[in-house]
Order: C-alpha cells, then structure tokens, then sequence
C-alpha cells in the first residue's frame, strides 16, 4: 500500500481486508520508497511486483498510478487520486443498493465541488448503473466536460442534470451525497471555497426538499458545519457510518476479485 496522502479509511479498510483475508500488507509512504530521492515509478512497479501479489497507491496525481499500472505486472488498485475514487464508490454502491435493493433508476445528488475526484468517480458508476444523476455546483466547481463525455460514452442515454442551484438537483431526490469543500491538495484556495460554498451545504432545509425516504453519504472526514450539519450526518437519514464500514466490505471484495486463482 503506498500513500502519497494520509488516510484513515483507505487505510484501515484495505489493511483489515487482506488480514481477515488470510492475508498481509505493507504501508508504505512516499519516505519509505525511493521514489523520494530519484526512483522512476516505473522501476519501482517492476521491483514491486516481484514482491507483492497486488499493490493499491493512494495518490496525489493520476499519471503516477497510470504509470504504475503500465509498468507493474500485479493489479493496481486506485485508492484515490486527483481523479478519482473508485473504492469508495464501491462501498457508496454498496449502501445504496442495502436501503434500496437495487441502483438502476435511483436518484442520486451530489452536492458540493462537482469537478472532485469523489464526483467524478460517482459520474462514472452512476452511468454504469443508468442512475439518474445530478450535480449541484456553483460556477467554476462544475464537471468537467471530458468526465461527462466518459459518462455518456458508458450511458448514451445517461440522465444527467448539473445545476447550480441544490434545490433543484434535490427535488425529489433519493440519496444526497457530499464531500469537503477543500480537498487535500487544495488548502491555498481553502478560504475562496468557504466565501462560495455556503448555500451548497446539506441541511435539514435541504433534506426538506428530497424524498422522504432519502439518505444522506459523505464520504469523511466531514467538516462539519461546513458542507453538511451536526443536526444531519448525525440524523435519521444519515448513511454515513454504513458507508463507512461498507469501505472493508467493498475492499474485501474487490481483492478476491482480483486475486482470485493466484
């Protein structure tokens, strides 16, 4: 396992995965490799694969994953990047489908910086899955246009709605999801994001808007106050702890996959 950035989730789920797997892993960060002082990641893929039977790195850019997924002859798993986040839409995925017993046709909102790697993530799956799904965004944080050209590419017919407006994109809705304001990486804008983000915030006022059979995700660490209320990530509709622990559950499945017949 090798960390660029810090975790707690990424960490532990996939930590605790291969142990009650039967199996062991390696933390690794950015000081304990050589990659620090000079190392290609190319090299260090091809030196890692003679060691290891899989390697998960959680990144700060996505061309050193694709550059480690080139050159390793294990499976790479993306623990997040700059990019991406796809094994927590795995255990997002694994929530919904445990409140709604399935994903084709659920709404699902997500509130916040839709250019994130989380939303992006959350596109990609959504479209795989024909969700309907929509994006709240102030100008300037929206999708980008080559993640909703991927998403189409998957789903021609893809129900997709970005808005700026997060009553709009709640109306009705059955899941509301969020994330920080300012990610990891992001800290020199921290401060432009609080002045634009406020009315992006999941309150009870928003809650108010959706189903009433809605649930709420965050995919942690929350800020509380910031993108999402005391009074709902710890309410009736929160999600938040289920999706957490659906990290070990996903992480746990997505190994045997990947391992199975070694």
């Amino acid at each position: 396992m090798i960390f660029e950035k810090p975790s707690t989730r990424t960490r532990i789920s996939f930590e605790v995965a291969m142990l009650e797997l039967g199996g062991h892993s390696l933390y690794l960060s950015s000081r304990d490799l050589q990659l620090g002082r000079g190392e290609t990641i190319g090299d260090t893929a091809r030196v890692l694969s003679r060691y290891v039977d899989a390697i998960m790195a959680r990144v700060y850019s996505h061309s050193t994953l694709e550059e480690l997924a080139k050159n390793a002859s294990v499976p790479v798993i993306n623990g997040l990047s700059d990019w991406e986040h796809p094994c927590q839409i795995l255990a997002d995925f694994l929530t919904i489908k445990e409140e709604f017993g399935d994903l084709q046709g659920v709404s699902l909102a997500f509130v916040g910086d839709g250019a994130n790697n989380v939303a992006n993530s959350l596109m990609l799956a959504a479209a795989m899955y024909d969700m309907d799904f929509r994006v709240a965004s102030p100008e300037g944080y929206q999708p980008s246009e080559e993640i909703v050209k991927l998403a189409k590419e998957i789903n021609p017919n893809f129900k997709l709605t970005i808005t700026t407006d997060p009553f709009e994109a709640t109306k009705g809705v059955k899941v509301i999801y969020t994330d920080v304001w300012t990610s990891m990486g992001q800290e020199e804008e921290a401060q432009r994001r609080r002045e634009v983000f406020p009315p992006y915030q999941v309150n009870s006022k928003l809650l108010e808007n959706a189903s009433e059979d809605v649930i709420v995700l965050h995919c942690l660490p929350a800020h509380r106050g910031e993108e999402i209320t005391d009074e709902v990530i710890d309410g009736p509709r929160s999600r938040v702890w289920d999706q957490a622990e659906n990290r070990l559950h996903a992480q746990k499945a997505l190994l045997v996959f990947l391992l199975e017949g070694k």
